[in-house]
């Protein structure tokens, strides 16, 4: 007998036990109903196909629709689908340790514009890893970019071919030393459609360049910038904005305050006031025990 292929033995690792139906119709039988309710859940749920905005919006309508069909029963059956689960669920093997990998990897190098070519587009990673190789893990939606074994980007995947995808925190040790090439940076205009530079980061911007000159007004944006790196993105436009109303406008320090003053603000839950009696009890002092004669 031959030894088990490297998919057999990945498969028992995590508790799944492969084998092979017998074809043609002596075979039909055993697979039958599941291939039946798969029909049934396209021919009721993907007919006609649905338009979503993302696979992300596409898994989220797919468990909506599993919970739904949970509730059905199936021909005359005297129980739903989820109360003959609920019977099945103790019988099944625990599930591994360690979760399945189901993504694919690959180990690309990094160009010298801190960017991978992965299937004709381009992701970007930080730019300390330039020439370097990242171990990248390949999965239905997104990319995953590793150091070693630490995590240092995550990007959407492009479907489009010759797409470029940039992550403006990925450069900012190189632009605060070229401040000059800001403006007119491929990911400052990807994190403006995104989002992430707001029109408060271009107010903010804007009054720094009036005061200090646009070189050392967009290197002070920058150093606040990379302060997001520690504070939450919602605490650090916050701070921008309060810093912005009190002129603030020379270091990144003044923002960080204003910033961890939002956030404390944030945490600190709102004081219940005390309901007034409306029928209090007033006590005559004469009534009234000392506590010391």
């Amino acid at each position: 007998m031959s030894s088990p292929g490297p998919f057999t033995t990945k498969f028992r690792e995590v508790g799944i036990e492969s084998f092979y139906c017998r074809p043609g119709i002596e075979g039909a039988h055993e697979k039958g109903g599941a291939q039946g309710q798969i029909g049934y859940f396209r021919r009721n749920h993907f007919t006609p196909v649905p338009e979503v905005a993302s696979l992300a919006e596409l898994n989220e309508l797919v468990d909506q629709w599993d919970r739904h069909d949970g509730r059905r029963r199936i021909g005359a059956r005297p129980r739903t689908i989820v109360e003959y689960f609920a019977v099945e669920q103790p019988l099944l093997a625990p599930l591994p340790d360690e979760p399945f990998e189901t993504g694919r990897l690959f180990t690309p190098r990094v160009d010298r514009y801190s960017q991978i070519t992965f299937r004709t587009s381009r992701y970007s990673v930080p730019v300390r890893l330039i020439g370097k190789r990242v171990r990248v893990v390949l999965h239905a939606s997104h990319l995953v970019f590793y150091d070693q074994n630490v995590k240092v980007a995550r990007h959407e995947r492009l479907i489009a071919k010759c797409g470029i995808r940039l992550e403006l925190d990925h450069y900012l040790e190189a632009l605060v030393r070229k401040p000059g090439a800001f403006p007119g940076a491929t990911a400052l205009e990807q994190a403006r459609s995104a989002g992430r530079f707001t029109p408060v980061h271009d107010a903010w911007w804007a009054a720094a360049r009036k005061v200090h000159g646009g070189r050392d007004g967009t290197r002070a944006l920058i150093e606040v910038l990379l302060l997001g790196r520690h504070i939450a993105h919602e605490h650090l436009v916050s701070g921008l904005a309060m810093a912005l109303r009190a002129g603030a406008l020379t270091a990144a320090d003044a923002v960080a305050l204003e910033a961890r003053k939002a956030a404390q603000a944030e945490e600190e839950p709102a004081a219940i006031p005390t309901p007034r009696d409306p029928h209090p009890t007033v006590q005559s002092s004469a009534t009234i025990t000392p506590l010391h004669e």
